[in-house]
Parts: C-alpha cells; structure tokens; sequence
C-alpha cells in the first residue's frame, strides 16, 4: 500500500487531520485499531466549551467536521458567558456518546480520497533521514510521503484505579506498547502526562428532585456555519448540579493515601484545570462543597456523567463516596472513573507546521503533543493533516497565527513554551480576545483556508454569500438616518437614553450600550434580512469599533518585528545586553523569530529590544 499521507488514530485530531490532508488532494489512509470507535469520546461527551467552543467554529470555518457532527443532533446546546463581553462568549454542546461518532465515520466515508483501515502501527518506517510510512502490527508496510500521529493518550498507557493498575487505553482498548518504543529509539524527548474521568451512573437509580436543574438554551445555535436546522429547547436534554458536602470530604481525607493520585503509584503530571476531587479537597480545603454536574451521555438518558468527580480511587470506594452525595445516595455506577497514564512527545520537539523538527516527514497532533480535549486535537489535526498533505505535494506550508485564531495561539503557546502539563485552551491566553471572536472565525479563516485547498466549493459559496449579507447590513446603517418617532424614544428609553428629538444616524444609535441591532434595523425602511452570525458580527463591529482599531493597530505593530527571522547560529551567550535567564532560555529553545523569542519564558521586553538592536547592528540596518 502507498499513500501520500498516512494518518494514526482515528480520535478527534485524526479525523481532522484525515479530513485536512484529503481535502488538500493528497491520497490518504487513516489508520485506526477500532473503526466503530473513530470519534469516540472517552470522557465527557460535550463538545465546546470556554474558548473550545471558539475553536471549534476556527475548524469548521477552515473545513473541518466536528462542528458539523456536533450540530446533527445535540442533546443540550448553550451560549456561555452571555453576561460577559463578546470576546469570550462560545458554544457548548452536550452530544450523544454513540450517536456523535456515527455522525462522524458519516462524514469521513464522504471524503473522496480517503481509506479508512482497522489495523494497529507498531513503528514508523524510517530510513535514517525520513519518515517513509509505518508498519503495521503483522509488520506489513505502508508507504508514504508523511505521517501523522494523532495516538491521544494510547502511547504506553495505563488504567490506574485505587491501587490496581493495568496496561491499557481508553474504554478497555490496547495501549501501543511498540509506537511508544519507537519514538524514543528516534531520540525525541518524551514526557508523561496523566488525565482522569469520573463516573457514569444509572439514570433510574438518581433522585434528581434533589438535584437543580440547568437546562439548555432557545435559539438559532449552532458551531457549523453550514447548519441551518437548530435543536429546540423542547427537544434538548437537561443537565442537573448536585455538590460534595462535608460527608464527602470527610471520608476522601480520612483514605486519602488509598488514591492512585497521592499514594505515588501515578507518576504523569495531569492537568492542572480539571483535577480530580481529592485533588480539589487537598487545594481548597476550606471550601465546604464542590459543585458537580449530572449530564447525559444518550438521548434515552441511560449513562449519566458525573461532570467534576474525576477520581484515583478504587471501585468499592467510589461506591462510598459518590452516595455521600445529596440526590446519589442510591446511585448505581455502570463506569467506574479511572486514571490513566500515557507517553507525549515533548511539545517543542514540534515546530509552528507540527512537524517534528528532528524528525523529516513526521507530523503529530492531539494528545501526543502535550494538550488536553476534544476541541484542542481538532484544531491541531486540522493544522498538521494539511501541512502533511501540503508537505507531501510539494507545496508552501500552512500555518496560523496568534492574532488569527486560537488555534494559532495554542500551537505558539506549544512550540515556545512548552507544556509541563497537559494543554488546555483558556480565553486567557489569547491577548487579542476581542478579534477571536465565536461569530467571526470564517471572516478570519474561511480565505485563507480556500487559498491552500481546506475549503471546498459550497462552504466558500455560503462564505461569500455572508459577506456580501455583512456589506448589505452595514451599507444600511450608514446611510439611514432615523427621525423621532415614538417608537424611537421608547428604545432609547428602555436603554436609559432620553431622546433628544433631532434626527439620527443609524450607525450612531447602535454604538450607544444596550440598543440592539434588532432594535435599530426595526427602524430602518428595507434593512436586510441578516443571519443569527451576521447579526452579531455586524453589531460587535458596530459597537466595539474603537476596541478593534486599537487590537489590530497593536497587530500591526508587532508585526514591524514579530517575523524578523533569528539566524539558527546565534552564540546568545555572547550577545550583550541579555539577562543571564534570557541567554539560557534562548540558547536552549533557538526561536526561529522575534516574536518567537519574546513568548518564551523568562526572555523580557527589554531581551527583545537588546535583540532589535542586536539583528540591526549585524545586518547593517
């Protein structure tokens, strides 16, 4: 078998990175131990979330599938941080256990270009110079120009519960044992990482009186930009919240060494957003409860997660503590929760393409780069998948940057500073929130992603077709001007203006706080009609224009110096002017730019001006 790009595993990087690479035109075999498993979600069945739900509309915009395969039939779906400024708001979506990868291996049988094989890798084909495909565990080769390894936490990994600890991946399928061998052998720098997932429990036996219920939301949501159908509040599941409480805490404490977590039986370093509750104990102590959440895992209601008691304890333990719980005291666990241990290789081992930089031919993404959820390996995925493809034909490479996407600002993050814990995408890390926004990633993307072949004919067709609605929209704002009118005066009012009778101009009344776009193009003759996202674009536009102008002023700033390229030979410890830490940290790490270099930690603002100066004086400017 000879392929162009082969791709290994099929978890949520995989299949954007299959979905990438074939959509690029190059030939390629997705690779995976258990195709009925291609999609599965191990843990929580939700997709979206703080910042994920951003990256989830970044993937879908640039082509991508999980956006598409979330919409199809969502059990709850909600806009979070509705209170908060628009920079943050994002989707969440819970989404059936089965029925989400259904959707999936739906999607990916679509692709032209695309085999998809049910067998394990036990090494890559290597020459000595080049990745040049993989063998299979019967050790028949596959040949190919790129590979890429998308393996999430399978590498080396173990199931640890309590004081048991056994060989195996997720959900009771083999670890790779021979993959993880192999990639030492190649002398990359590997580290290990841990993560957990708590419960599921039997919906019949929860007393959800006792429990407060969180429902989803009405409306036009949705992640794809091609979904045009929405699930109805009426035909969404709800979520329920329940808390620990002092019985709770009091029987984790008085067994706290019985935890894998705390008795030194783990050794992986886990994420530090999403500890386990003993965890949570031994960091708050004085916290007298923690809140949990019951979310369904299918739409008959059968398997309830329990969002937030991620545990290393054992199974007659869990047992205990979980009936501790007000509304659970005759809970039956049909999952236990469990830990599990597994080999990454070190993130900046990787450059901003996701190849592997000792490495040539070999790409990674997902888990095996060092991060954490369903969201962050779509986006990695999508990223190494086409640069693989693109690699692999010959062609210029794709790559985002930190002011274009969060995708961009992960694998930044990744490549330059590393990853002492597994990755998790926060609203926080993005310094250009306001620009990331959920209703504009095509209008950052979708272009860019058509120029090297992500986007195919009718997602472009409905992209333009958007713009032109945006153009439309705005055109009408700012050519309307609006007389007083009644109706006028009671929007005003009703936002705390008192309407001063003069004429208007429809631009300017939305930039005031608290009048809608609805509420303005009511009172324009012939306003367009404009889409859910096209709403919210025009309006954020609108109104934030002054914050906008300012991020993209700053942008453009730091682009005068952000790709100034650092020659690979610099001896910075015979650089003058460095910190003894930013010359130990820049020899270490090798920035390939400027802007590289002032993101690593420990190098300054004044580290980067000393460099300024330093490229000035030796290039002659």
């Amino acid at each position: 078998m000879d392929y162009d790009v082969v791709v290994v595993g099929g978890g949520h990087a995989g299949i954007e990175a299959a979905r990438g690479a074939s959509s690029i035109g190059a030939k390629t075999l997705l690779l995976t131990m258990d195709i009925a498993m291609i999609g599965n979600t191990p843990c929580n069945p939700h997709i979206g979330g703080s910042a994920k739900g951003i990256v989830v509309r970044e993937v879908d915009a640039l082509g991508g599938l999980m956006g598409l395969a979330a919409d199809a039939h969502p059990l709850q779906i909600k806009m979070l941080n509705r209170s908060k400024g628009p920079g943050v708001r994002c989707l969440r979506a819970q989404v059936g256990k089965h029925d989400y990868p259904k959707q999936i291996l739906f999607l990916l049988r679509e692709i032209k270009g695309l085999d998809i094989v049910e067998e394990e890798v036990s090494s890559l084909l290597y020459d000595g110079e080049r990745v040049r495909g993989v063998y299979l565990k019967d050790g028949t080769p596959v040949t190919s120009k790129a590979v890429v390894l998308t393996t999430g936490t399978f590498l080396d990994s173990r199931i640890i519960r309590g004081k048991d600890s056994i060989l195996s991946g997720p959900d009771g399928l083999p670890p790779s044992l021979r993959l993880a061998e192999d990639l030492r052998g190649l002398g990359l720098r590997m580290v290990r990482f841990k993560t957990g997932t708590p419960p599921r429990l039997a919906y019949e036996s929860i007393d959800f009186s006792k429990a407060e219920i969180e429902p989803g939301e009405e409306g036009p949501l949705a992640f794809s930009y091609l979904t045009t159908k929405y699930t109805p509040l009426k035909d969404q599941l709800p979520c329920y919240l329940v808390y620990t409480n002092g019985r709770t805490h009091d029987l984790i404490r008085a067994h706290l060494q019985e935890s894998a977590v705390y008795s030194g039986l783990i050794k992986g370093t886990g994420p530090r957003y999403c500890p386990s509750i003993e965890s949570k104990l031994v960091r708050f102590p004085d916290r007298a409860r923690h809140q949990l959440f019951l979310e369904p895992e299918e739409d008959d209601y059968s398997s309830v997660y329990l969002q937030g008691f991620s545990t290393g304890f054992g199974e007659e333990m869990q047992e205990k503590m979980v009936r501790t719980i007000v509304g659970l005291e005759n809970a039956r666990i049909l999952k236990y929760a469990y830990q599990i241990e597994y080999d990454a290789i070190d993130s900046l081992e990787f450059d901003r393409h996701l190849r592997v930089k000792k490495v040539p031919g070999l790409f990674g993404a997902g888990q095996i780069c060092g991060t954490s959820g369903y969201e962050e390996a779509a986006g990695l995925g999508l990223v190494a998948g086409a640069n693989a493809a693109l690699s692999a034909l010959g062609r210029p490479l794709f790559s985002l940057g930190r002011n274009e996407s969060y995708i961009g600002v992960m694998i930044d993050d990744l490549v330059t500073k590393g990853a002492d814990e597994p990755y998790r995408l926060l609203s926080s890390r993005a310094e250009h929130r306001l620009l990331l926004r959920h209703d504009n990633a095509d209008l950052r993307l979708t272009e860019k992603g058509r120029q090297f072949g992500l986007v195919d004919d009718l997602r472009y067709a409905s992209f333009l077709g958007r713009k032109a609605e945006l153009q439309k929209g705005r055109a009408a704002l700012e050519a309307a001007k609006i007389p007083f009118s009644e109706r006028r005066k009671a929007i005003l009012s009703k936002a705390g203006y008192v309407d001063e009778g003069r004429s208007l101009r429809a631009i300017d009344l939305l930039k005031r706080s608290r009048v809608s776009l609805l509420d303005v193009s009511s009172l324009v003759d012939g306003f367009p009609a404009l889409g859910p996202d096209s709403l919210l674009t025009l309006e954020t536009e609108v109104k934030f224009a002054g914050y906008l102008s300012r991020e993209e002023r700053e942008i453009a700033e730091a682009a005068s110096y952000e790709g100034m390229t650092l020659p690979p030979d610099i001896d910075y410890h015979n650089v003058d002017g460095l910190r003894l830490e930013a010359r130990e940290k820049l020899q270490e790490r090798r920035p390939s730019t400027i802007g590289e270099a002032g993101r690593l930690p420990g190098v300054n603002p004044a580290d980067v001006t000393v460099l300024l100066l330093y490229l000035r004086r030796t290039r002659g400017q």
